[in-house]
């Protein structure tokens, strides 16, 4: 892969993994309340936007990144995400990595270095 794919696809990893975050903080704060009074605090907060800038943004990114490589292959290393965003979630929300979870992040990265490899 060449530089740019790599940062590409790195900035798409860190701009998800940005936006999910944000998007669990402004929906697990104990203080939102229920029902739309739920979505107004969430609303008034910086962190609902901060993941929405960042979704944006990725999918700027995103484009960019297919726009280099195939479609089969920019799939499955974006794949990441998703143990990133585990990882993340447990590191900052104390989320549970089960076993099973674990055996399935090993498999995703496992893909995704496989496919890296092969993707030149």
């Amino acid at each position: 892969m060449s530089p740019l794919v790599v940062a590409l696809w790195l900035l798409n990893v860190t701009l998800d993994t940005v936006g999910q975050l944000s998007f669990k903080a402004a929906a697990g704060d104990p203080r939102a309340g229920d029902g739309v009074a739920r979505w107004k605090y969430m609303a008034a907060r910086p962190w609902i936007w901060i993941g929405v800038l960042s979704y944006v943004a990725e999918f700027l990114v995103w484009i960019a990144f297919l726009s280099l490589v195939d479609l089969s292959e920019g799939v499955l290393l974006g794949s990441i995400n998703i143990v990133v965003v585990m990882i993340a979630g447990r590191l900052l929300f104390k989320e549970k990595l089960t076993p099973l979870r674990v055996t399935g992040m090993l498999l995703v990265t496992a893909g995704v270095a496989i496919v890296g490899m092969a993707g030149g």
